[in-house]
């Protein structure tokens, strides 16, 4: 046996999303990082091992324009453009390259952390080092660091350094919150094992072992949805252990788990229910997927209050949108629906304060065991939010040891410059905007060879009958102007267009109504009408999303236009769920679920409208992300073999040594790492593919580099020495199938 003793800036626990995104954060600041998992591969619950979905704050498309940016959102692009297929090996390469890229990573793999040195009093605690033991090398490691990351998911590393945490269900009366129980108890979601199936093309015979449960002899068959070809997440209702110790009782749960997955696998197999005579067991999980163990107390417990009012925390690093998920203690068993779900309007933002320790003045964490109640631990848990908190609990760590103070400190004295750390790494922060003061492109005149001055749909492909609502949700600046639809009438009719605001900046339903519209429509095909506007109404409303209303008619189509637009999304009410009641409660009522886009993603009617939200000032306009709008210039359609470019003259010559480009990856296209659905493309149309960079020097424009086949949303480019320059431009030759080019930032040091 080896003893060692590796000393860094930062030590991360736990090599799930929400640790590898901790640890990647404080290594891009140039810190010494030190990565520590206890399994053979990263990715925690998303890897080959368990092989659950990535989920976020899309909720598979309930929420718009929410997928993840910074971190997370590179990782899901880049699994997009090499893994489309969502082969769960290539996507713990994608990972395992990730943190490969970073030289002040320290990646220690196969090592389990079971003892922490820490001392002070109960209130307030610090941690010296951690040590864990590194599986088949015989190799004992202390880890000693500043700060400490618990990304563990259970949470060992902050119990064991003394950090007060809470675990099981919290009363009502304690934070008013309505869907906790009358009476705090220790029950917690449970835990869940998957398996994968595949068709061999060939008759396969299944003969179950002896430990399979006979699941006829259980509520299974009646209150579950069991399918031939469904395999991997879909069934993620089989879970079990809530009622239990779910760390404790770990064994106890997995045996029970495998055997009902053997038994469902005989149930398909040989009942005579299904056609599955070819099909045949590819892989079962054998660590089960734990969904919740001890939640730290910080200095702010997110609850359900917090989340449903989407409060707008001073200290929030980022959000979240995933629904307020919670599932029944006996879960495969229980009688009622595998999953009740609750839905803010829109997402949620996560204060800083519920990601570090109460009284460990060094201890940080991220993931499922964040200082949240119960009831609000139910949205925050999916793996996606986790890995934007640990970007921001890794970064916030990284800022403590640079000015030698602790997190709460960060919180209460550099706030700010922590918000600008993460906006300047394209974090997934929404409503705060860039004011780096040394970034020379917000001082600038921005020009661009063209601008988009209106919304223009008019080339129809497919006609779309109004047999139900329908809503168009489009940006504005100050009026209306314009408005226009293209419809066809069988018959002489009536059409009601109903004109909304959505409220808050982040939502994207109907809040409130401005006006309604009853417009006469002659009978005939493909006829533009107009949609008068009172002025008087929208003069007040600055830039924002207007969401009309058309109201169903049966005698009226409207029409899908052949190219989307960005900024721009179409909804249909009331649509039908495609997930079975018995597994998912949704409330069909709430906004987000009574307004759904998913059938019409990338599709818009044809309509028009004049709007100034694509502004060039769009560039340096702060907002990285869409928000009251798009924040994003967009140019002209881009004809054969035309540029378009972006200019940013600066107020005086300046030495440049670092130039950033944000392009538009639509975040409101949902992506997953695995197999719960593939994109019709590689790499989101509207980002940029080839551009070059260039410096207006000596009085002529000079070509410094030349990106092609870019797929990535945020690119840094950083010159060989600074250069003398009055003027910085981005030139771009092609995108990667939109029609237009588009940038959403530019930043220049």
């Amino acid at each position: 046996m080896r003893r060692e003793t590796v000393k860094s800036d930062v030590t991360v626990v736990g090599g799930g999303l929400a640790g590898m995104n901790a640890a990647i954060a404080a290594a891009r600041l140039g810190l010494q990082v030190a990565l520590v998992q206890n399994r053979p591969v990263l990715g925690g619950n998303s890897s080959s091992e368990v092989r659950v979905w990535v989920c976020g704050a899309t909720g598979h498309g309930v929420n718009r324009y929410a997928r993840e940016t910074g971190i997370m959102g590179e990782l899901f692009i880049e699994n997009q453009y090499r893994n489309p297929e969502g082969n769960p090996y290539l996507w713990d390469l994608t990972l395992l390259e990730a943190v490969k890229a970073e030289p002040n990573i320290s990646l220690f793999l196969n090592t389990d952390v079971h003892e922490v040195e820490a001392d002070g009093e109960a209130e307030d605690r610090k941690i010296r080092s951690v040590t864990g033991w590194m599986t088949g090398s015989e190799r004992l490691i202390t880890f000693e660091s500043d700060a400490f990351l618990d990304c563990t998911g259970d949470g060992l590393v902050g119990f064991l350094a003394g950090a007060e945490f809470r675990l099981g269900r919290e009363a009502r009366h304690e934070f008013n919150e309505e869907w906790a129980p009358e009476v705090s108890d220790n029950v917690t979601l449970g835990s869940t094992l998957l398996f994968y199936t595949k068709d061999a093309g060939r008759p396969v015979r299944y003969i179950a072992p002896s430990f399979a449960k006979d699941i006829t002899t259980t509520s299974i068959p009646i209150r579950r949805v069991i399918r031939s070809g469904d395999s991997g997440c879909h069934y993620w209702w089989i879970e079990w252990g809530g009622e239990l110790d779910t760390v404790h009782e770990n064994e106890r749960i997995r045996d029970e788990l495998s055997s009902v997955i053997y038994g469902i696998w005989d149930y398909i197999k040989n009942s005579g229910h299904f056609d599955a005579e070819n099909m045949t067991l590819e892989w079962i999980g054998s660590i089960p997927g734990k969904r919740e163990y001890r939640r730290f107390v910080g200095d702010t417990i997110l609850t359900q209050n917090d989340i449903i009012a989407q409060r707008e925390f001073e200290d929030r690093i980022g959000f979240g949108g995933w629904s307020i998920d919670l599932h029944p203690p006996q879960g495969m068993y229980a009688q009622e629906s595998g999953s009740k779900h609750l839905h803010a309007d829109g997402i949620y933002h996560i204060p800083f304060s519920s990601l570090y320790s109460k009284n460990v003045r060094n201890l940080l964490f991220a993931g499922r065991n964040i200082s949240a109640s119960h009831v609000a631990f139910g949205t925050t848990r999916v793996m996606a939010t986790c890995a934007i908190m640990g970007e921001a609990a890794g970064t916030g760590a990284a800022l403590s040891v640079i000015k030698g103070v602790t997190p709460r400190e960060i919180r209460e004295q550099h706030m700010h410059e922590l918000h600008q750390m993460m906006l300047k790494q394209d974090a997934s922060i929404i409503g705060l905007r860039n004011e780096d003061s040394l970034d020379l492109a917000r001082k600038s005149e921005i020009h661009t060879s063209s601008t988009m001055n209106g919304i223009l749909l008019d080339r129809p492909v497919e006609a779309y009958k109004l047999s139900h609502d329908v809503g168009i949700l489009f940006p504005v600046e100050g009026n209306i102007r314009g408005l226009k639809l293209l419809v066809s009438a069988s018959i002489q009719s009536e059409l009601s267009v109903e004109l909304w605001t959505t409220g808050r900046a982040e939502n994207y339903v109907p809040a409130e109504c401005r006006q309604v519209n009853v417009i006469a429509v002659q009978a005939g095909e493909q006829q533009w009408i107009d949609v008068p506007v009172q002025e008087e109404q929208w003069s007040s409303i600055g830039a924002g999303n207007v969401f009309a209303i058309i109201r169903a008619n049966e005698h009226i189509q409207l029409h899908i236009s052949e190219t989307p637009i960005t900024g721009v999304i179409t909804f249909e009410r009331g649509a039908k769920s495609v997930v079975d009641s018995a597994l998912e409660d949704h409330q069909p009522d709430q906004p987000v679920m009574e307004w759904s886009m998913k059938q019409l993603v990338r599709k818009h009617f044809c309509f028009a409208v004049e709007t100034s939200a694509y502004a060039a000032s769009k560039v340096t306009d702060g907002y990285v992300r869409p928000f009251a709008g798009p924040h994003s210039w967009v140019s002209e359609p881009m004809t054969a073999g035309r540029t378009e470019w972006v200019e940013a003259r600066l107020p005086d010559a300046a030495l440049v040594s670092e130039i950033h480009f944000t392009f538009n990856d639509d975040v409101n296209e949902d992506l997953i790492n695995l197999h719960h659905h593939e994109t019709p493309f590689l790499v989101i149309p509207e980002l940029v593919k080839a551009y070059d960079v260039e410096l207006h020097m000596d009085g002529a424009w000079q070509v410094m580099l030349r990106v092609k086949d870019n797929h990535r949303r945020k690119n840094v480019h950083r010159l060989e020495k600074p250069v003398l320059t009055d003027a910085v431009r981005i030139v771009i030759h092609e995108t990667n199938g939109g029609e237009r080019a588009e940038l959403v930032e530019m930043r220049i040091y």
